[in-house]
This record gives C-alpha cells, structure tokens and sequence, in this order.
C-alpha cells in the first residue's frame, strides 16, 4: 500500500511553451453517473485551472437537442444509447467532422477515454491529422458481454481493444493490477494514473440522520450500503448474501443500495434491502456517512471509486483484494478484505464487522485518515506531466 501526497502546481507554474490543449473524446459526461465521467470531470477541472485549454468531443445526452452542435469548447455528435447501459449513449463515428473541426482548432493532443464508435473515428481522424493520441482504460466491457450471455464474443471484443489502445501513444490504467493483466494481453504503452478522493465531500461529519429517516432507518439500526449501478456485472446478490447473514446477528439490518439499473426490480423483492434511488457526485456525501458498513462485492471494476470515497466517510469496508482495495486497503486496519472470489471469506468478515462495533469505529477512523493522503491534485500533476510530455516528443519528431 502506497501512501502519497498532493504536489500541486500552481497554474503560474505553466509557462506558454508547456501550456497545451487536449482534446478530450468521451462518450460519457456529467451529469451522467459513473467514475468514468466523474474521473473524467476532475482531470479536466484540474487541467484548466494550471492554464491549459481542454476542448471536449462527446455524444449529445438525453436532454440535449437532436443536432450535432459546437459550443465554444465542445463538440456534441449524435449518439444512440448503449446496449446494458441505456442511460448512456454511444457516439457516432463521425471521423469526417472531427477533421474539419480539428483543421479549424487544432488540439495539441487528442485523449480518448472511451472506446466506442466516437473514440474509433477520433482515433482515425487524429491519426490522419497527425495528431498524437493518447487513451484510457476505464472499463472491462470484454469480461462484461460474458456477464450477459455473450462469451463467445469476448476475445473478439478484446482484440478490438487491444488493437485501438496500440494505435495510442500511451493507454492510462488506474492499477498496477490492471496494468500488469492488459501487458499480459499483448496492450502495449500502459502506464499508471491512479484516483484521488475528495475528502471534503466525503466526510464523516456528514452522517444525517435526516438521511436515515428517509431511508425508514431508526438512529442506531444497522446499516450496510452498496453505491453504485444496479447490473449485473457488479455482483449485488453477494450483497444481498451479506445482509441475510448479517440479520442472523442483528436481526433489523438493513442493504442501502444507493443507484439505478436493470436489476431494480429484482433486489426490490429482497427483503431489508432499501432502494435509494441514484444521487449526482455532489449529493452522496451524506449517503456515504450515514451508513454504518460499506459492501464492494464487485470483482469487474478497474479501479472502483466507490471504495475509497466509503473510505473518506470514515465507513469500514468489505472487498475483495484487487483493483482499488489492494492499492488503498490494508487489511484489518482500514477495511477488510478478502481474495477475489472467495465468496464465504467476504460473507464471514461482513458478519464480523457487523457483530463488532468497535472494530467498526477503529477500522472507519484509520481509513478516514488514510484516505485524507489520497488526493486529486496529485493525480492530475501525473496526467499533466504525461500529456506535456507527449507533446514534447511529438514537437521534436515533427522538426
């Protein structure tokens, strides 16, 4: 476990040399609901306020008008929704119009952070453009087509991402676990770009027991939580699991699922689980702090923001040792956690944290305190550092 500290530079740091604008290409964006846009969101905020200009090029939302349309700053294309995922939508490729947009405005690198059709034309537009391209991997789409019944379409799926994340200059990943499994698979240029945690919003001083109240909660009524979407994927029946396990010890426990999801219907049926609905980032400070056990059952995050935003609420947690719980968990001081997959180890512990209220107060604090080392800034000074760089070198091969 690693601890590190905030190295912000100043924004006068940058001078007009190393000043750069990224284009960023997403096919997700605030106010949709998930550590990809948030992610997003932080490294583009950071960013800006050191000087440097980022132009984004994403998909229209819902809301949003039919059209393609430029706005200062964006690029909005049209997009259809995503399969599982209808609450997002995927671009269209549209390589042509990004051309035309980026001869006009030319970025001086180009980020994709989805591998959708708008990150494929993205790819072909700013390869034609000769301009240098760097990616992220934010999601195992490839593992999750087998959580739906398509299996036999995973290793088409991940030659097609193996292939696009090689046309890039670099592909961020948020864990060396992740890292380490991609390089195996032949993805080459991976490099690590880990997540912060906003200690203000996440903070125990938070708890609400007004927020409680909603939740048909009384004050000292145990209380797990799971943030986070309803799907598949995330494996909340393990959470379910817990809670029946949990009530044979404290029998007026209570599963708080905090999201949205195709699932809804079906944990709605279980009993003692309270579906909360689903909450933007700057709203779920309170939910965090008002929980009393923090469940992660899933074993498909690449990283898992969740986790260590439970961790700044002062929550112990739960989870399986991989992606953010082997960077950020150390076990028995700030959470526990348990091999991946090893189903019975995660129940056992959920029941003894739930049986010990001391070692709930005691692991909470250390991971309040712990999580107070995590921060943005220092993430952002990374991907700053790696984008410049890239710069730089496509400057000189370009003389």
């Amino acid at each position: 476990m690693v601890l590190r500290m905030a190295t912000c530079m100043p924004a006068s740091g940058v001078t007009e040399r190393s000043r750069v604008h990224l284009g960023l290409v997403t096919e997700t964006w605030p106010p949709e609901i998930n550590g990809v846009s948030m992610t997003l969101s932080r490294l583009v905020r950071g960013l800006r306020n050191r000087g440097h200009r980022v132009s984004i090029v994403r998909p229209r939302q819902r809301h949003e008008a039919l059209r393609e349309q430029a706005n200062g700053d964006e690029l909005l294309r049209p997009g259809v929704p995503i399969p599982f995922y209808r609450s997002m939508r995927m671009g269209f490729p549209g390589s042509p119009p990004l051309r035309r947009r980026w001869r006009r405005d030319r970025p001086d690198i180009v980020h994709i952070a989805t591998e959708g059709p708008l990150g494929h034309g993205a790819l072909a537009a700013a390869r034609a453009e000769s301009i240098p391209v760097s990616s992220s991997f934010h999601t195992n789409f490839h593992e999750y087509i087998a959580i739906y019944g398509f299996s036999w379409l995973t290793r088409l799926l991940e030659s097609g991402l193996r292939r696009f994340h090689n046309k890039t200059r670099v592909t961020l990943v948020p864990s060396p676990g992740m890292r380490d499994r991609l390089e195996a698979r032949g993805f080459e240029r991976c490099r690590l770009l880990e997540r912060g945690v906003d200690t203000g919003l996440f903070d125990p001083a938070k708890r609400s027991e007004l927020v409680r109240r909603d939740w048909g909660l009384a004050p000292r009524q145990l209380t797990l939580l799971c943030v986070g979407r309803l799907a598949k994927e995330k494996n909340l029946q393990l959470a379910v699991r817990a809670l029946h396990a949990v009530r044979k010890v404290a029998a007026d426990a209570r599963l708080v699922l905090v999201g949205a999801g195709p699932i809804r219907d079906e944990l709605a049926r279980e009993q003692g689980v309270v579906l909360a609905g689903e909450f933007p980032p700057p709203q779920m400070g309170d939910k965090f702090a008002s929980a009393d056990l923090f469940l992660f059952p899933s074993l498909t995050e690449t990283f898992g923001n969740v986790l260590t935003e439970a961790m700044a609420s002062g929550l112990p947690t739960v989870s399986f040792d991989y992606a953010a719980s082997s960077m950020h968990v150390e076990h028995g001081r700030t959470g526990l956690k348990v091999p991946p997959g090893d189903e019975e180890a995660f129940l056992a512990h959920a029941v003894r944290a739930a049986s010990n209220a001391q070692l709930r107060r005691e692991l909470g604090r250390h991971a309040r305190t712990y999580a107070q080392s995590i921060a943005w800034d220092a993430v952002v000074d990374v991907f700053e550092g790696i984008v410049q760089g890239i710069v730089a070198d496509h400057r000189k091969d370009a003389r």
